[in-house]
């Protein structure tokens, strides 16, 4: 048995929020409470740790990532630039360094931050050296590609717009190299496949990552690629993370045909729920709107499903145990996704169906008519603090005054909204303490955009940002009982951190780093 005493323990339990001492038995918390109680304890086998006055958080789950993309995106160029001829030049490097006729491919970029506004093939193709070039944008819905990946896909003048995704033209027809939504699959296709050894590969690469930023968990929304090199890492005990696993919707009736559920599986990898997408995002402004974008007279997004839709895929998924995990970001999207989940939630009391978890994946504007309807219709809000704060000057741009409604995690919360937070990683970054200062501050790092934050009155506590990334994921996946807290009985993941954040200027939060990250009570990293 373990014993941690000496310390400032954080249980997130509301009869008893702070001790000082806990036990640890193999996975497992056996016992908290005071160091002379815990100390006190009868046990062989005792080992005694002296935390010398640090604090012990839960571990931290990231509700929200595509954790295959996450982990090869650490291999590629870094697009995130301030403008675009600083990611020319990242994109020209890369190219020289890369073997001949490899793929170059990059992630980051976006064009609401560059004055140049979005690039085309023809920028590209004087630093290519017979490289075809893919690189994706910031929201991962839209991509930029030079005139040779065009055509290695097959893209030309002739090529139509794929359903749910259009190729960019310029006046006489011919393919920018700009792609939005699904037709970025056409160049996908022609990437060379990753093989599973590669996969597992980048996957154990980004898990030290992510351990070492004190994540403990995470829900994954990245293809079966991911799924089947997450089981190939598990049956080799390589796999330390917890990995709550959506489905994509293209494969539900597989899953559907083997009878697998939301909640299959063990408590380091098991099935979450299927993942829909009723429309595209707020940079590349294919995010569904009710009223049109500001400054355009007619042009409101690109809405996916519809609430028809959503109900009938949903119906199949609820009648075989799945529950909905549906990305929607704007408000007109938002609003048909709740219209279908209300006829859900009458569709699962009229069939005795059990009352599923389900999701919105960011939730990023509402209407006001809609912001209490997560709550009253017990719709989780998976939600990335962090976009607001990146987001926050296209928001304004896009959506102008409509931004009072967006990221409305206060609101949320007084209308009984169960939080279950994340990154969207690699859109953004990981790092969980990134997002905590995002919703406590609604202040980028810099500090913009000043003081009181970005629409201040959507700010939270911290110990409601805390939840966010402990006790609602583990609601969100079903294992409220075992993950989000430091009970008896509960899971032994935790975090060791050198300072109490709790004690901390909110301003500096983002640079907490953990100093050892414990899963099952193994001691998976420590400086």
């Amino acid at each position: 048995m373990q014993i941690l005493y000496n310390g400032h323990i954080y249980t997130q339990d509301g009869n008893n929020p702070y001790v000082t001492a806990i036990a640890v038995e193999n996975d497992q918390i056996k016992a908290i409470g005071s160091d002379a109680e815990i100390l006190s304890l009868s046990v062989s086998n005792k080992q005694e740790i002296n935390l010398f006055g640090k604090t012990i958080w839960p571990g931290l789950t990231d509700a929200h990532i595509h954790l295959e993309n996450y982990a090869f995106s650490l291999q590629w160029v870094d697009c995130e630039t301030d403008t675009r001829e600083q990611c020319h030049v990242r994109v020209e490097k890369q190219a020289r360094l890369s073997p001949g006729g490899a793929w170059v491919i990059g992630h980051g970029w976006n064009q609401n931050s560059w004055s140049e506004g979005f690039g085309d093939a023809s920028q590209l193709d004087p630093i290519s050296f017979g490289h075809p070039i893919y690189l994706t944008a910031k929201s991962l819905h839209a991509a930029w590609a030079n005139s040779l990946a065009l055509q290695q896909a097959g893209i030309n003048a002739l090529t139509p717009d794929p359903p749910g995704g259009k190729i960019v033209r310029d006046s006489k027809g011919q393919p920018t190299g700009i792609l939005l939504e699904a037709a970025m699959g056409l160049v996908e296709k022609a990437i060379p496949v990753r093989t599973q050894a590669d996969i597992c590969h980048s996957l154990l690469g980004a898990q030290t990552k992510l351990i070492q930023m004190g994540i403990t968990s995470l829900h994954d929304y990245d293809p079966r690629s991911c799924f089947s090199a997450l089981q190939e890492l598990h049956q080799q005990e390589k796999l330390k993370l917890r990995v709550v696993k959506g489905i994509p919707l293209e494969d539900m009736l597989h899953a559907i045909g083997v009878g697998i559920h939301s909640g299959f599986g063990d408590s380091i990898l098991r099935i979450g729920s299927v993942k829909l997408f009723a429309d595209g995002a707020l940079g590349p402004r294919t995010a569904a709107m009710v009223e049109p974008y500001e400054g355009e007279k007619e042009y409101s997004g690109v809405p996916l499903l519809d609430a028809k839709q959503i109900f009938e895929y949903g119906r199949e998924a609820i009648i075989n145990g799945l529950s909905l995990a549906i990305h929607a970001i704007g408000d007109h999207a938002n609003h048909e996704v709740l219209d279908a989940y209300a006829h859900l939630r009458s569709f699962e009391k009229e069939q005795h169906l059990v009352h599923a978890r389900h999701r919105i994946e960011h939730v990023q504007l509402l209407h006001p008519d809609d912001l209490e309807r997560l709550g009253r219709l017990e719709i989780i809000a998976s939600m990335q603090p962090i976009h607001a704060t990146s987001d926050m000057l296209v928001a304004e741009k896009h959506w102008g005054n409509r931004s009072a409604y967006a990221y409305a995690w206060n609101t949320l919360i007084r209308h009984k909204t169960t939080l279950a937070f994340g990154s969207d990683a690699p859109v953004e970054s990981p790092n969980p303490f990134w997002g905590l200062h995002a919703a406590v501050t609604r202040q980028r790092i810099n500090g913009e955009p000043g003081t009181a934050g970005w629409y201040p009155e959507q700010r939270i506590t911290l110990e409601q940002a805390l939840q966010g990334f402990t006790i609602g994921p583990s609601f969100a996946a079903g294992l409220e009982k075992q993950l989000g807290r430091l009970l008896p009985g509960y899971f032994a993941d935790m975090i060791i951190l050198e300072e109490n954040p709790f004690l901390l200027p909110p301003q500096d939060l983002y640079q907490v780093n953990p100093i050892a990250t414990i899963i099952g009570g193994e001691w998976v990293w420590q400086t």
